[in-house]
Formats: C-alpha cells, structure tokens, sequence
C-alpha cells in the first residue's frame, strides 16, 4: 500500500534530518547520529520520531526501559511472565517464553512496531500491552509520560554494560566494516557516543523520574536482580499490580 502524505512527509523530513546534525563514527554503522540529545543511527530517526507521533498509551501499558546490553532481554521475560501468570501457568510446557524470544513478547516500540509500519496496529494486544524501548526518558513522548502506563527500567554497571556491547557489536557488525578496537570504543563510551547514550544521561533520566514518580517508573539494577531475584522479582510484581504471595520457601504464588 502507497504511504499517506503525511507518512511521506516524515519520510523525506527524515532523510533530509541527518544532514543537519552532529555525527560521530558508529560502532555497528558508519555513523551515529545525536537526536535529541542523544545518539542514534539514522534508520531509528524515523521509527522514533513516527513513534513519539503517532503512539497512544493506554494506562495499563508497561514499558520495559534500558539502555542496549544491560538486562534487556532477562527483564523483558521477567515483566512477561509476572504480568501474564494469570494467563499462563508458570511451570507450563506450553508457555510462551518457552516456544518464543522475548523480544517478540515484548516487542521494542522503536524497532520491531514502528520501524516496519509507520502505524501499527496496537489494538489487537492483549492487556496488559507490554513493550520495550532504548529511548530516553526525555524523549519517551506525553503519551507514556502523561497517562499510567507504567516503566520499569533496568540499569547496570556500566563497565560490564561497555563491555556486552564491545562484543556483541563487533559480532554482529557487517563484514565490509572495520572492527572498533576495545580502547577507541572505550574513549567513545566515555563521551557519551554510543547507542541511546550518553549512559549517565539516560540513567539519570530514568532514575531522577522513579524518585519523582514511584508509582510511574520502578528503577531496577542488574546486580540486585542477581543477587536477590526472588525480592525484585516481588517488587515487580506490587509495581505492576500483579503481587506475589510467598510462602513455603522460595515457592512463588500469584
């Protein structure tokens, strides 16, 4: 199907974007572009901006927020189970983490939704709808930040974090690319260049906002989470609105 006019419109608006900006050599591409006080590669200019567009939250959303290579899968699987236990059993052969990737369940908002289609449709989800982002808290849009939607970001060290991130772009980085050695994406890291980052500004963002909000953003650290899941996983839990009951041990009741 031909794109609307106004799809066209953010289209070329898009193209033309980069342009004007300040870029910097990318870890997994040419370039990173700074959006917004952040950065980013060009492709994900046009699925966030049509996202920060055309997005509606409804109040009993949850977000999964982080910045790349900090738990994001693990908490992605986290916030699905705990959310769901009413629909699927946690110890049945037919769940769905078991038969799908995390990813899928929780689908990233700047990614998978708006990157392939300029206008999903989101209606179709079952409650609560779930999502994940790498998007700055600044920029999330008034849709999530002003309705009940809840956020639940993960943040970890960020040596380990640089570290996950040196490894796996470098897996994954196209074969006609140059390798980025440990110490040039090290002085990178540190001013800020890198995906989503700077990573003090992005963690900032979402901790400053869970001190301000506690009800609206639940602040998680990737060390707690290992050594004391059984804790944030009931923290979670009273988050969402779906508490645990312990009881008999470790043994987990809904």
């Amino acid at each position: 199907m031909a794109p609307t006019l106004e799809e066209q419109k953010l289209t070329d608006e898009c193209t033309e974007l980069p342009l004007s900006l300040p870029k910097e050599r990318g870890w997994r591409t040419l370039h990173l572009y700074q959006f917004q006080g952040f950065w980013c590669q060009s492709a994900e200019i046009q699925s966030i901006m049509s996202f920060q567009k055309h997005f509606q939250a409804n109040d009993t959303d949850i977000v999964v927020a982080s910045i790349p290579k900090s738990g994001t899968t693990w908490l992605k699987a986290l916030a699905f189970a705990v959310s769901n236990r009413h629909r699927f059993v946690p110890n049945s052969k037919s769940h769905p983490l078991l038969n799908s990737n995390p990813h899928d369940l929780v689908p990233f908002l700047e990614y998978k939704l708006y990157a392939n289609n300029q206008l999903p449709d989101l209606t179709n989800i079952s409650e609560p709808r779930l999502f994940g982002t790498h998007i700055p808290f600044a920029s999330l849009g008034n849709s999530i930040k002003n309705s009940d939607a809840k956020i639940v970001y993960i943040c970890r060290n960020p040596l380990d974090t640089f570290v996950s991130s040196w490894h796996f772009l470098n897996k994954v980085k196209p074969e006609s690319g140059s390798p980025i050695s440990m110490e040039e994406a090290f002085d990178m890291y540190c001013k800020g260049i890198v995906g989503f980052g700077p990573f003090w500004d992005h963690m900032l963002g979402y901790w400053k906002e869970s001190l301000l909000r506690p009800n609206k953003v639940l602040f998680l650290k990737y060390e707690d989470m290992k050594e004391d899941g059984a804790f944030q996983l009931k923290k979670t839990g009273k988050f969402f609105g779906f508490p645990f009951y312990f009881g008999g041990g470790e043994r987990w009741c809904g």
